[in-house]
């Protein structure tokens, strides 16, 4: 893949290139994260030539944009200088976390608290459809009703996205009626109003807790494809809630936000046949195995830890997430791939006691503080982003007619 010599390759273990070798026994082949070979071979085909720095940038490659927002570390993100595990850990609410993205200040400002409103009209959607195509339907009905106001001021924006994100967590309870979701807007925070949505009832201070870890170590995570949607949107001059609805739609792919829903559904596999039966079977297909490596981390997903941690917490003997902890280590063993962030979204969604389909919403609502983030420092640079294609003319036609 690399293209070099095997003595070339020894140099990039030794610097830490390639990630971490994945638990070689004696006399056995040294293994390593496939994201992580990919990003060294687009970087290095970067150095190459402008269009290959172009072509590479889109791929895990050279950074394309400047932003004051998030860095991606090896300890995972930094949201204005501030590590998001540390946040998390140390009890920071999802609505101070959203305000330092925006403000890179802790200090919540006007529009939290907004009641919901006209919405009643999608709850029979609502009811066939699972969380997250709710979010996204909810996300574009408010842009109509707003009717795509857009302000040059930031706080007024600011104000706006608020109302938005308060308005689609109180959304998912459109599901099992509006009285469910009008209950769900009047929740002291964004946390109690998702549970209040998703359940019917208030959490308890340690569901709480878990639900805003959850929610703070997914807010941003840099120029993602979600993330990166929603600053195209936002460079041709979109309404907010334009914006959000193109990032939630990108978010809901498969190998995106969708793959916690991916994930949960493997897990669920686990439980009915054994982790075991699930791995072997899904790498004699070459199955993939959702939940698992993040391109961003070939050393580990940081995020991943304080979520199974809340699960632990939460329930310490629950039947279902010593099945998960054993799946975690099967792959682990087996392949040496990581427990990505997804994997510990279903830990805490099913120590929640939460309906399926959760994981994927809750990095859904989690990451809309990101994309207004995103959204607003687009504007500000006052550019379009417009990438060019390099054009591959179609190969020559053959004549295969026949001689008879």
């Amino acid at each position: 893949m690399l293209g070099v010599k095997q003595t070339t390759v020894y140099s990039y273990a030794a610097r830490g290139l390639l990630g971490a070798d994945a638990n070689r026994g004696p006399g056995q082949a040294a293994r390593y994260p496939k994201a992580a070979v990919l990003r060294l071979k687009t970087r290095a085909a970067a150095r190459s030539g402008h269009g290959a720095v172009a072509g590479g940038a889109l791929q895990w490659g050279e950074p394309v944009l400047d932003t004051s927002i998030t860095q991606l570390t090896d300890e995972g993100p930094r949201y204005r200088g501030h590590l998001a595990t540390q946040l998390a850990r140390s009890g920071r609410r999802f609505e101070e976390v959203a305000e330092l993205l925006w403000r890179d200040s802790f200090e919540p400002g006007s529009g939290w608290r907004a009641p919901l409103t006209r919405l009643e009209g999608l709850s029979p959607l609502a009811r066939r459809g699972a969380p997250l195509p709710t979010v996204i339907a909810a996300s574009s009905w408010i842009g109509l009703e707003e009717g795509g106001r857009i302000s040059l001021q930031p706080e007024v924006e600011l104000t706006r996205a608020r109302v938005l994100i308060r308005q689609l967590a109180a959304s998912i309870g459109l599901a099992f009626g509006a009285d469910r979701a009008l209950a769900a807007a009047r929740q002291d925070s964004i946390s109690s109003s998702i549970f209040f949505a998703l359940t019917g009832a208030l959490p308890s201070e340690p569901q709480t807790k878990a639900l805003e870890r959850a929610l703070v170590v997914l807010a941003d995570h840099e120029l993602n494809a979600s993330t990166f949607a929603a600053r195209v949107a936002a460079g041709v001059g979109a309404g907010l809630h334009a914006c959000v609805t193109a990032a939630l739609s990108t978010l809901s792919g498969i190998r995106h936000g969708g793959a916690a829903d991916r994930a949960e559904a493997m897990a669920e596999q686990a439980l009915a046949r054994g982790p075991r039966a699930v791995v072997q079977e899904r790498l004699a297909f070459k199955d993939s195995l959702p939940g698992f490596d993040q391109g961003a981390y070939p050393l580990g997903d940081p995020r991943t830890a304080p979520l199974m941690e809340s699960a632990a917490q939460l329930a310490p003997k629950d039947a279902r997430l010593k099945t998960l902890d054993e799946l975690r280590r099967v792959v682990r063993e087996d392949t040496g791939a990581h427990a990505a962030v997804d994997f510990g979204l279903v830990s805490v969604s099913w120590a929640l006691g939460l309906p399926p389909g959760s994981s994927s919403v809750l990095c859904a609502l989690a990451r809309t503080a990101g994309w207004v983030a995103h959204v607003l420092e687009q504007r500000a640079a006052g550019t379009t982003i417009r990438p060019r294609a390099r054009y591959l003319p179609p190969p020559i036609a053959t004549n295969r007619s026949s001689a008879f």
